[in-house]
């Protein structure tokens, strides 16, 4: 199925729309995706489901911006790996 917004970018956008870091417009536009793409939604739940342990294991606090970055560039790195059979 063809979508507006490319899987790709759903999933690489995926912590910023779950931590409300996008515009609205971009939040609509993944919304929309995630409620038509079943392996989307399916990756998000994942992703929600580690964000909600992180943030009890870490009581709330906010990781440091550079932090945050070298791990959006691994999971970017690890998303863009190719699957192996």
């Amino acid at each position: 199925m063809s979508h507006e917004t490319s899987c790709r970018e759903v999933l690489d956008e995926v912590y910023l729309f779950l931590d409300l870091e996008c515009d609205e417009g971009r939040q609509a536009l993944i919304r929309v995706h995630l409620d038509e793409c079943g392996a989307c939604l399916a990756e998000y739940g994942i992703e929600q489901e580690v964000k909600v342990l992180v943030s009890r294991c870490c009581g709330g606090e906010k990781a440091p911006d550079a932090l945050r970055d070298r791990l959006r560039a691994k999971i970017a790195e690890i998303v863009q790996e190719p699957e192996r059979a």
